[in-house]
């Protein structure tokens, strides 16, 4: 080793020792340990008969949803209902026929024959499945005045279908900016005078609607309320709590074995300045996708992102300058052979990292795919990079402009590496080009990264700034533009809606790679505002620990 490296190691030792550079974050340790360990060997264990019965249910509901129903309304509502099941997407084929046949039956009938509620659950149900509506289709609730009816007020049910219609707006849509300001505003409103289920759905609408949530949690929430309907299918609630629990038991199985990976790092012990946020990566990777399809997936983000997250706090919470400047040279040249440069805590997240690298490529390599760990090796070099431009520009006191903070921030809050990792275990549906297109940071990629930094921004930049941290883009803006907090936090909220229209205009068929692909970058954002909408509930794990226990740990009664 030179001279040169032998004095930097130096260096970083000493400083290691007099603690000169270090700014902890003292964040609380894990809420879980090892807890899921114990799910090792489990499996939702269906007898024969139970199994023939779950597939007879599933070939039942297949026969509810493809017959012609005569009543539109009905057939809309049957859909809307299994897709808030959580059981679509073992009839995506058949859903996805039976709404083409709803877009040509609405523009074939007279624009009299259906009420605020029926064309704004056809709309969402539509926009959400890529297909091009026009938001014109609300024109006829207008008066002369071209202001939504006073008539409709009184119409609850039609306005908290409006309201949720409103979330799938695309940029120049001003009748569904007019529409959703109409819908909250009287949807407060009608609040203490409607009956306490309605009530609560209203509550939990405007704080979660449809298009923004994770649709797990949704299907929980909706599992508890179903049963109030006086209508309700029998059959279809059976099934969607049968399935439920299967997938549970998967998923935990899965996150039992990733437990057993993170207590061979040992890295609570090795890393100790780190979140220790396992169990809660994984809730964040099962909003990406659940299904069981997507096993291999999983299996490979929950290794990496846990990586990234260990990167970002040493960067963030506890690396000395001089040593990130060396961990960042390691990254770049990527080689075993570095690993000399870097301190001793150091030594072992970077060997951990090229290690879980190369496991990754063996099972691409088993699969003909070995070209996607480019992509993946690309994107992770570039967060890096941008992380020790901001811990740059924190050792040196720099505030930068807003532009010159979003060009970085928006690379390091880590959602184009997230995005292009999502698609590594996908199977076929990725192919290199749609590679190629995910890793150039393409506008709906953009967009959910616009809302990742900024919501992340508004709800953490004063703990952070309270521990010693980069500027984060409320100062960035405040000290470019002298105006309040509160005028940015405005600011960044209207980007933030802004960047939900350009994902949902994205999101519209013809789509740039097929549907499959893109719905990962919808699910990254709605993962984002789920955790960072009031709080950052990644760092103070606490705020969704019941969120996470209802979805992993606890099995609903049949």
């Amino acid at each position: 080793m030179s001279s040169q490296v032998s004095a930097a190691s130096i260096l970083i030792q000493d400083d290691d020792q007099q603690n000169s550079n270090r700014h902890s974050a003292n964040y609380h340790p894990t809420l879980w340990g090892d807890h899921f360990l114990a799910y090792a060997n489990d499996s939702m264990t269906i007898d024969p008969a139970t199994r023939e019965e779950y597939e007879e249910l599933k070939q039942e509901i297949r026969r509810l949803i493809t017959p012609n129903i005569d009543q539109l309304v009905k057939k809309l509502h049957l859909i809307d209902t299994v897709q808030r099941l959580g059981v679509a997407y073992l009839f995506a084929k058949e859903i996805e026929d039976e709404l083409e046949k709803i877009h040509n039956l609405l523009y074939i009938e007279s624009d009299d024959d259906h009420d605020l509620y029926t064309v704004s659950l056809a709309f969402r149900l539509l926009r959400q499945q890529g297909i091009k509506i026009s938001c014109g289709v609300f024109e006829k609730f207008k008066d002369e005045e071209s202001k939504f009816k006073a008539t409709l007020i009184s119409d609850v049910q039609g306005l908290l279908s409006l309201y949720e219609a409103t979330h799938l707006a695309i940029p120049g849509e001003d009748i569904l900016d007019e529409a959703i300001t109409f819908a909250t505003t009287h949807l407060k409103s009608a609040v203490p005078h409607v009956c306490s289920n309605l009530a609560e759905q209203i509550n939990h609408a405007l704080h979660r609607p449809l298009r923004k949530t994770l649709p797990r949690l949704d299907t929980l929430y909706f599992l508890s309320i179903y049963p109030r309907d006086d209508s309700y299918n029998k059959t279809l609630l059976k099934f969607a709590k049968l399935d439920f629990n299967i997938l549970q038991a998967t998923h935990r199985k899965e996150l039992s074995t990733a437990t057993r990976w993170w207590k061979v790092l040992d890295f609570t012990n090795k890393v100790p300045y780190a979140r220790d946020r396992l169990v809660e990566l994984y809730f964040w990777i099962l909003g990406v996708y659940f299904e069981p399809k997507y096993a291999l997936a999983r299996k490979i983000m929950i290794k990496v992102i846990y990586m990234a997250s260990i990167i970002d706090d040493t960067y963030d919470s506890y690396g000395s300058f001089e040593e990130l400047k060396l961990f960042t040279e390691a990254i770049e040249r990527w080689d075993i052979g570095t690993i000399d440069i870097l301190p001793e805590y150091m030594k072992i997240i970077y060997k951990t990292l090229l290690d879980i690298y190369d496991e990754i490529e063996e099972e691409l390599a088993k699969q003909g795919r070995s070209y996607r760990l480019h992509y993946m090796k690309e994107k992770l070099q570039e967060l890096v990079s941008m992380y020790f431009v901001e811990a740059k520009w924190f050792n040196e006191g720099y505030v930068p402009t807003i532009d010159e903070y979003m060009e970085v921030a928006l690379i390091s809050c880590g959602y184009l590496m997230l995005a292009t990792i999502s698609f590594l275990g996908m199977g076929d549906v990725a192919t290199k080009e749609s590679f190629e297109w995910i890793s150039s940071n393409p506008k709906i990629v953009r967009a959910s990264s616009v809302i990742n930094r900024l919501m992340d921004d508004i709800v953490s930049h004063k703990f952070e700034q309270s521990r010693g941290h980069v500027a984060s883009g409320i100062e960035c803006y405040t000290k470019q533009h002298g105006v309040s907090e509160e005028d940015v936090v405005n600011v960044f909220r209207k980007e933030v809606e802004n960047a939900w229209k350009d994902m949902n205009q994205e999101l519209l068929k013809p789509t740039a790679f097929p549907m499959p692909l893109m719905e990962r970058v919808l699910n990254l954002a709605r993962v984002i505002d789920y955790l960072y909408k009031d709080s950052d509930s990644y760092t103070n794990a606490h705020l969704v620990k019941d969120q996470v226990a209802s979805l992993l740990r606890d099995p609903l009664p049949l």
